[in-house]
């Protein structure tokens, strides 16, 4: 049990494998699984009160078939307030979706309302940066419309020709391209 000292709050928790919960790269002593999981009250709140303003609790061991009855228990004991679900298990565990709820999320996932794959609007978005590179090795210059077009052409990630001109960088790259903005 997680308790909050500054507002007295708890949150309930059980864990077949108690070494991953406390391991240091594991869930919640990990700034990046809190951080990524700001949906559950108890990361929010480890975030922004600080682990020195909580204290852990192990309520009872027992044997791993027996976890969820045993924090049902405990939830129904201590009334935690982080608790988003009321029943130990995963939250949607046994629920449905209704018809009118799946087409919802039919309709965003396949383009009735996202503008995924559409064309851009003219005038939105960042204009294109025109670029020349130079070819050492075969003493010849290109002329290209954008970055990406020429990391595509060159067979380079496009973010190391945009860090090449944000380190001004005039040595070439890889021996052998230099890039100039046009």
């Amino acid at each position: 049990m997680w308790k909050n000292l500054v507002n007295e709050k708890q949150y309930i928790g059980s864990s077949e494998n108690l070494r991953i919960r406390f391991r240091l790269r594991q869930q919640y002593f990990n700034t990046n699984h809190l951080l990524s999981n700001t949906c559950m009250y108890i990361c929010r709140a480890l975030l922004k009160h600080g682990y020195w303003n909580f204290s852990l609790t192990i309520l009872e061991y027992c044997e791993p078939e027996k976890c969820l009855e045993r924090e049902s228990y405990y939830q129904k004991t201590f009334k935690p307030e982080y608790n988003i679900a009321k029943e130990p298990g995963a939250p949607f565990s046994g629920r449905k979706h209704s018809d009118e709820t799946k087409q919802i999320l039919s309709d965003a996932l396949f383009g009735n309302t996202n503008k995924k794959g559409k064309p851009k609007t003219i005038g939105s978005g960042r204009p294109s940066q025109q670029i020349e590179v130079f070819d050492i090795k075969n003493n010849q210059t290109t002329t290209y419309d954008s970055i990406s077009e020429a990391a595509r052409a060159l067979n380079i990630n496009h973010t190391r020709i945009v860090k090449y001109f944000a380190n001004n960088q005039t040595k070439s790259y890889k021996g052998r391209y230099t890039f100039n903005k046009l």
